[in-house]
């Protein structure tokens, strides 16, 4: 079934759904309030030097510093397929691009790691410099940016510091690669360099031409302005997510994209007529009385990927589980008892979580450390039918990502390149009882801690009467089964003890009133 491209916006957020075989691979969201800024060019101001850390923050504006690690003054190419790809950044001041003729790995392409200056050998404070933010601001942590630019247009990625080209690592025929190239290196002009996208595989010479021209006139606007304006200050904004989406994503393997708002179909139609006119005709308007993301079940996967919880059809089950180092996901056999061998169900069970597995990853936008705990297979060749299986799933990813073979305990590592925070984090705030452990104290565990405060705080003969306001629930066991607990405190403290019920109070709370 061919996929499909859905943009659902109005005028506080813009929310973007691919669907690949009728199921919901990925999502995507912005609020007007609270716009990403991966991809965003600034010129900023160095505020720390941090040689300890390799590091530096700058000032470009924003709520807190950006972050700049010294591997990212002279950053390697990256994947520019990434679900609303923003770009690394250069500078007009920091490092130098790379000297002519020297190698610099493209995409698909390796290199040795050159060893890296100290940081306060290329960064200074108070310096001024254009950086471009690679990843959101995630947690307590601010952007983090880099200071090599790159621009990406429809068919290319332009890099204006780096002499270079390159040909996107996912088109894989050597004969269209080479084709590719030969294009770039007549159309190379002047500083730069340039890197073929996925969307560019097949395109002609004059759509790369054109998208050349494009790029390179806006450079020229970001460089002027930079050298105008004073830091901080923003010099260029990405697009937005809907015309990201329209931009990074659709293409000609999609069968439709529709959107459900007049101005942006007309937005969208606006701006593949510049960039992709083969493709406007399967940009439709949505004009049935459902909402759009309710027709086509987006709502419903929205809502179950916010759980950690998710059933596998044989009857097993995975659990997925955020912390702030990594992403733990467990593999269970669930209901499924299978029908002869144990072995048999258990791999049965892995591959059919397999591909669960990596559609939650791309739908959460999952980044990072991911550990998957699959069941233990006994036989070697079901480990390498597993692998074999979850590698192919990863290559639908457009987010960078690396594998590391199966442990004989079953274990999977998978670094994920985390440019936002996950769905979770996205539409989520930490739990106000729990404060984001997933879990509260037990009634039992609250009681013996009342009874502790009381003794310790109340002496004999101190008052007349005492009162006790707690969350119903423990209200419920001191006048039930734990009613015992609150005849002896009246032993020991000389005072009659009154219980009240306070629906407003946190479940772990308690105020211990003394009544004269």
């Amino acid at each position: 079934m061919p996929k499909e491209l859905l943009v659902s916006a109005s005028e506080r957020e813009t929310r973007v759904a691919v669907l690949e075989e009728g199921s919901v691979a990925e999502v995507q969201i912005e609020r007007r309030k609270q716009r990403g800024t991966v991809g965003n060019i600034y010129k900023g101001r160095v505020t720390r030097v941090l040689p300890g850390m390799q590091s530096a923050f700058v000032d470009v504006g924003l709520e807190k510093d950006a972050f700049l690690y010294v591997a990212d003054v002279g950053e390697e190419v990256d994947d520019f397929d990434a679900f609303g790809s923003g770009g690394a950044a250069a500078a007009f001041e920091a490092s130098p691009a790379p000297p002519e003729g020297a190698p610099v790995p493209g995409e698909g392409e390796t290199a040795p790691k050159p060893v890296l200056p100290s940081i306060d050998e290329l960064l200074r404070e108070g310096q001024e410099l254009v950086v471009q933010v690679t990843k959101d601001q995630i947690a307590h942590k601010g952007v983090r940016v880099t200071t090599h630019v790159t621009l990406p247009g429809r068919t290319l990625v332009y890099m204006p510091t780096i002499d270079h080209i390159g040909v996107s690592r996912r088109i894989e025929n050597e004969d269209e690669r080479t084709r590719l190239k030969e294009i770039l290196l007549a159309l190379k002009k002047g500083p730069g360099g340039y890197i073929v996208r996925t969307a560019g595989e097949g395109r002609a010479a004059d759509e790369f031409a054109a998208d050349r021209r494009y790029l390179t006139k806006l450079w020229e606007q970001i460089r002027k302005k930079g050298e105008r304006a004073g830091a901080p200050t923003l010099l260029h904004r990405d697009l937005d997510l809907t015309l990201r989406a329209a931009r990074d994503i659709f293409g000609s393997d999609f069968a439709t994209l529709w959107v459900d708002d007049d101005e942006e179909y007309q937005r969208i139609v606006e701006f593949l007529d510049q960039v992709q006119p083969a493709l406007v005709s399967k940009v439709k308007l949505f004009r049935k009385s459902a909402p759009l993301f309710e027709e086509y079940g987006v709502d419903l996967e929205i809502e179950n990927a916010l759980k950690s919880k998710v059933w596998l059809k044989s009857g097993g089950y995975i659990v997925i589980n955020q912390t702030e180092a990594l992403v733990a996901i467990d593999v269970n056999t669930g209901k499924f008892v299978g029908k002869k061998r144990l072995e048999d169900t258990v791999v049965k069970t892995n591959l059919e979580a397999v591909q669960e597995i990596v559609r939650q990853i791309r739908l959460r936008d999952l980044g990072g450390l991911l550990v998957v705990d699959f069941i233990d297979m006994e036989e070697e060749e079901h480990r390498k039918e597993l692998v074999t299986a979850l590698e192919a799933e990863m290559k639908k990813d457009r987010s960078k990502n690396r594998m590391l073979p199966v442990s004989e305990f079953g274990l999977v590592e998978i670094t994920r390149k985390r440019q936002r925070q996950s769905l979770e984090r996205a539409l989520t705030m930490p739990c106000p009882y729990c404060a984001g452990s997933g879990r509260t104290k037990s009634v039992p565990t609250i009681v013996l801690e009342i009874r502790r405060e009381v003794l310790k705080r109340v002496e004999v003969g101190e008052a007349h009467s005492l009162v006790l306001r707690v969350h119903p629930e423990v209200y419920r066991a001191l006048v039930g089964e734990e009613r015992r607990l609150v005849e002896e405190l009246e032993e020991q403290i000389g005072m009659p003890v009154h219980v009240q019920s306070d629906e407003h109070l946190h479940h772990e709370r308690f105020d211990i009133v003394l009544e004269a």
